[in-house]
């Protein structure tokens, strides 16, 4: 299952030295939906190799103001603490899976 990501537990995830999915979403937007269940299987399957998390913008302001975010779905991917790829908006699995392995 995807982790919960806030500004409180961030930097202990980074700190774990495991690259990080950061996916930022909110409940009532649609594409956020969309990819949720991609996030969810990803989230299972790389399980030990990388830290694959969501961070709800409406229950943490201070995360995705860190990082400019402006719309969702956003998704980040981090390594040793510097975002190095991102997508915004919906996408398929390939994607999302193919900028993972890049950063493992």
């Amino acid at each position: 299952m995807a982790q919960k990501i806030t500004s409180e537990n961030f930097q202990a995830l980074v700190n774990t030295g495991k690259p990080i999915m950061l996916d930022f979403w909110a409940t009532w937007c649609g594409p956020c939906r969309m990819v949720g269940p991609v996030i969810e299987e990803l989230a299972k399957e790389y399980e030990g190799k990388a830290i694959i998390g969501k961070c709800d913008i409406e229950e943490d302001e201070e995360l995705p103001q860190r990082f400019g975010i402006r719309n969702i779905p956003t998704i980040l991917f981090i390594k040793n603490g510097e975002v190095v790829d991102k997508q915004v908006g919906a996408a398929g699995r390939a994607v999302f899976e193919d900028k993972l392995k890049a950063i493992l």
